[in-house]
């Protein structure tokens, strides 16, 4: 099981890089799917990479994993709004690819808490711990 944790732990890592970049270098694709009622969709899509790049390199150290993978948590719940835009805007093309009403569906309802999921099983359980009182 550790080997399989530590191999996802690398994917993870990695794709949240890879995520983090592709903002800076394909910005155009994500200024599309930014809802209109969200000002500023420059700095969005800045800070948002500047995030996933963060994240994923605090991920590498075992003394920021915790708060990486909860750091990740909260950014894909802030990103909701993002994907309900997408479902009502599809299709619509990013990239290379054609975000289709059921592909938005799926990022949705699928994709989003799979990757909660993941990146909550890497938060560090604190075992056997007492409060003193």
């Amino acid at each position: 099981m550790q080997t399989i944790k530590k191999i996802s732990l690398v994917i993870l890592i990695l794709f949240y890089l890879v995520a983090g970049i592709n903002h800076f270098r394909n910005p155009e694709s994500y200024y599309r799917i930014i809802p209109h009622y969200i000002p500023c969709p420059l700095l969005v899509n800045i800070l948002a990479g500047c995030f996933e790049l963060l994240f994923g390199l605090l991920l590498i150290f075992p003394k920021t994993r915790t708060l990486a993978a909860w750091g990740i948590i909260l950014m894909l719940i802030a990103f909701l709004p993002v994907h309900i835009t997408m479902i009502g805007n599809a299709p619509l093309k990013l990239g290379d690819l054609t975000v289709t009403p059921f592909i938005a569906w799926v990022r949705l309802i699928i994709l989003q808490p799979l990757l909660i999921l993941w990146a909550s099983w890497h938060i560090k359980k604190v075992k056997g711990k007492r409060r003193k009182v």
